[in-house]
């Protein structure tokens, strides 16, 4: 029975679900595949394009090259100071750089046009790249820098480096983006959501406290600036590295305490919103393809002599070719079940895929950067085990202050590859609560049932149970297959007494009840009268009306149940069925 007016609908769409099921969910994935770099590319650019512009503005406040008197290191050198086309050349540089981002901030918050915006940003991150790269070469050149012991350049240089380069990088996204927009694989607009916008106003909002900060403790402790800047980065991340960069005076250890504070804070939110916004954002995306391909190789893997098919590695189950013997409810049941343990397995997957990436990364963070501090800080003599050393008491923010970076290059460098490392150490924690935490936690839980905290069910059903869940229940059966399960509750039964009882308490669900019971009543009240009229069509559709109604208030309550609720057979069976 279809309420009036769907009927035509809905056969079309189950007409389309006959004649391809997966066709919907391929097109859908391919969908997502392409409008990866919609959000993705400028939410990149978004977050990096102020950090590339506070390396720009390190780069300008500060002389390029120093000279070095007997006995004085590169730290302490006598500043050189830069031609006057130097400094007007790089403050272009910025000044491009700033209209880029303005440009992209506006174009995101839909205040500006795609098509106006997309331009400048482009075209200014591009200049701005040029332009430092330019810069940084004739640097280099003997005609600036002369390559005896006597002279060094500065840690505004380096800074000019790595503005340079994440320029370049940015400009090259939002050219992908354009490129994508213009032939037709999404939307020439950016639909970033509220956290989206919130992650990048966070980093332009951490960026500038930590300048800020900079300025002014450099002031009080009569500090470079850069050196500020070097001190701020390591203070607000709660490295503590300390040595010749700590509070000396009254005035400035008093300030710490709120500055201090105020960091952790905004670091502590920047970190939120990236596990957030990535890792859930990411998990949909992996979960689906992994998904996809664990499908088709279970359908590449039928073996239809024994009637069985491969979900895992050492997972079979059975099936019966063609549905013989099986009616077309108990064929459909089977598949079902079937794509419930493929998705299982995806799921699995996915999580030890998710660590295996983020741990990958992590390791290249900490040896290229060990590598690239080896390099740096040969002047201190540092062997690729001390980097390696110091790298890591960093990145674990142990800081014992043993060893510091004290070249002009390796300062830079750490505020660089400190920076990265938070959302590199983010996702890399996240994953492992997954996996290796939880398995620690059930490990702890296990034990203490076994010794000072036995559970209900006795130790030897623990042990027996632990040892099932373990090796997937695969070497208790020595290898046998599965039967597939076809006995399910009720559908209607289920879909009540299965269903988690939800907090009612928030304002959402308090209206989507009323609503619902006020539809309900009304419906219902409807059916009846109209069956007092001898009006059966009328009854029925507002019957139907009713339990539609009804069915949508507890659909409600399954989409904010945590964790999500997973739908027997029975339950989609039933659904499909009400909707045509």
């Amino acid at each position: 029975m279809n309420d009036p007016g769907v009927d035509e609908p809905i056969e079309k769409a189950a007409k389309d679900i006959e004649r391809d099921p997966y066709e919907h969910q391929q097109r859908e994935e391919e969908e997502e595949e392409e409008n990866f770099l919609d959000p993705t590319c400028p939410l990149i650019a978004g977050t990096f394009g102020p950090m590339a512009s506070a390396f720009n503005l390190c780069a300008l406040v500060q002389n390029w090259r120093v000279f070095l008197p007997p006995q004085i290191t590169e730290a302490h050198g006598d500043n050189i100071k830069d031609p006057a086309w130097l400094v007007a050349v790089n403050a272009v540089s910025l000044i491009c750089a700033l209209a880029a981002n303005l440009a992209l901030l506006l174009n995101v918050a839909r205040r500006l046009r795609f098509s106006i915006a997309q331009p400048i940003t482009i075209i200014g991150f591009l200049l701005a790249s040029f332009i430092l790269i330019v810069l940084v070469a004739l640097a280099s050149t003997p005609g600036f820098q002369t390559s005896d012991a006597s002279h060094a350049l500065t840690q505004a240089f380096y800074y000019a480096n790595f503005a340079a380069g994440l320029y370049f990088i940015i400009a090259l996204l939002m050219l992908a983006t354009v490129w994508g927009a213009y032939r037709g694989h999404y939307e020439k607009e950016f639909r970033l959501t509220v956290s989206q916008r919130t992650l990048m106003l966070q980093t332009i909002g951490f960026m500038v406290y930590l300048l800020l900060g900079a300025l002014v403790f450099s002031k009080l402790e009569g500090w470079e600036f850069l050196d500020g800047v070097y001190w701020a980065n390591f203070t607000l991340l709660t490295i503590g590295i300390g040595a010749d960069f700590t509070p000396k005076y009254h005035t400035s250890r008093s300030l710490l305490f709120p500055y201090a504070i105020g960091g952790v804070v905004t670091v502590g939110l920047v970190i939120g919103s990236i596990r957030t916004l990535v890792l859930e954002r990411g998990k949909q995306k992996f979960q689906a393809r992994i998904t996809e391909k664990k499908r088709e190789s279970a359908l590449s893997s039928i073996d239809f002599e024994k009637q069985k098919i491969r979900v895992g590695l050492f997972k079979k189950v059975n099936f019966s070719e063609d549905g013989k013997g099986m009616t077309e409810h108990e064929r459909r049941e089977q598949e079902f079940h079937v794509m419930r343990k493929i998705q299982d397995r995806a799921e699995n997957r996915r999580r030890w895929m998710a660590l295996a990436i983020s741990a990958t990364a992590a390791a290249a963070l900490w040896l290229v950067g060990a590598a690239i501090f080896m390099v740096a800080e040969r002047n201190q003599q540092w062997s690729y085990f001390v980097s390696l050393y110091f790298a890591y008491t960093s990145l674990l923010t142990i800081g014992f202050g043993d060893l510091q970076p004290m070249s002009n290059s390796g300062k830079p460098f750490f505020v660089f590859w400190t920076l990265l490392a938070v959302p590199t150490l983010t996702i890399l924690i996240s994953n492992m609560g997954d996996t290796v935490v939880k398995g620690f936690s059930d490990a702890t839980i296990w034990l203490g049932e076994l010794t000072v905290l036995p559970g209900e069910t006795g130790i030897r059903s623990r042990i027996k149970s632990a040892f099932h869940n373990m090796t997937g229940g695969h070497l208790s059966r020595l290898l046998k297959t599965d039967e597939i399960s076809t006995q399910q509750p009720n559908a209607l039964n289920a879909n009540q007494s299965s269903r988690p009882r939800q907090n009612k308490n928030t304002p959402h669900e308090v209206f989507m009840d009323h609503v619902a019971e006020s539809l309900e009543d009304e419906e219902l009240g409807a059916a009846e009268d109209a069956g007092e009229r001898g009006d059966p069509l009328g009854r029925d559709i507002h019957f139907y009306h009713y339990v539609l109604a009804r069915e949508l208030r507890n659909l409600t309550r399954d989409v904010l149940a945590s964790p999500p609720k997973k739908y027997t057979y029975q339950e989609w069976s039933y659904y499909l069925k009400l909707i045509g």
